[in-house]
């Protein structure tokens, strides 16, 4: 389904991404986790086209797409959750949910979507996406929007961010139950246990390149085998 082929990226005279090669195949939930700094957010942003390459392809469903823009992978059937929900005063969930479908929708389909994700259909459908809203239920409701797309690749770039223990363990389940609700390929960019432990693959970036581990449970090995305070890169401090 995407092969990322020698995608190189440098910012400031830093290398963020040294020839990054890999594969996603069809129909599959992939984790890519890794340090901060390891290039994670960046890699997800070159596969939407958020950022460009310096070098290298992007090849979605044979096609090179590396020239073109995000909404044109949009169009391709390429979706992207962003670290915190966006908030639009004045328009209602049901809004949003007929916007990001890009067809027509009953209240039916929209709460039927809702419900997917864990929220009372009834309370939300018509409720406003503004402040009043908690981190959690927004996510929630983002992914109710990315689900409405039916898209081939889904995209989210942190969804445990910003959002409370309660909210997280809520969202674990849903991401349990992704495959019911988002068709194709899921990738999800995550530091957390329980998001790796749910993933099919989990691919690991340090300094900007891919680890060259064979299989999930020696990714996990590596990640999870460590004081929580030095996984993922972290340094242990005295005290």
């Amino acid at each position: 389904m995407l092969e990322i082929k020698d995608v190189c990226y440098e910012r400031d005279n830093k290398k963020i991404l040294n020839h990054i090669d890999l594969n996603i195949d069809t129909d599959k939930f992939v984790a890519i986790t890794g340090p901060n700094g390891s290039g994670k957010s960046t890699l997800a942003k070159i596969i939407m086209g958020i950022e460009k390459p310096d070098s290298g392809k992007i090849i979605f469903e044979g096609e090179d797409i590396t020239n073109l823009s995000a909404d044109e992978r949009a169009k391709k059937g390429i979706a992207f959750a962003f670290q915190q929900p966006v908030k639009f005063k004045g328009i209602t969930v049901y809004d949003l949910l007929k916007i990001s479908s890009g067809k027509k929708i009953t209240k039916n389909d929209a709460c039927s979507i809702l419900s997917n994700v864990g929220l009372c259909a009834k309370e939300y459908v018509d409720r406003e996406v503004n402040g009043s809203l908690s981190g959690g239920e927004l996510k929630r409701i983002e992914i109710a929007t990315v689900a409405v797309r039916n898209s081939k690749l889904t995209i989210f770039d942190e969804p445990e961010a910003g959002i409370d223990l309660w909210s997280f363990q809520s969202l674990i389940k849903v991401f349990e139950d992704m495959r019911k609700i988002v068709k194709g390929s899921t990738i999800v960019i995550s530091h957390q246990e329980r998001i790796l432990n749910i993933a099919d693959e989990i691919i690991l970036l340090k300094n900007g390149k891919v680890d060259k581990s064979e299989n999930k449970e020696e990714l996990l090995g590596k990640v999870l085998d460590k004081p929580i305070c030095c996984k993922l890169g972290g340094e242990k401090k005295n005290g």
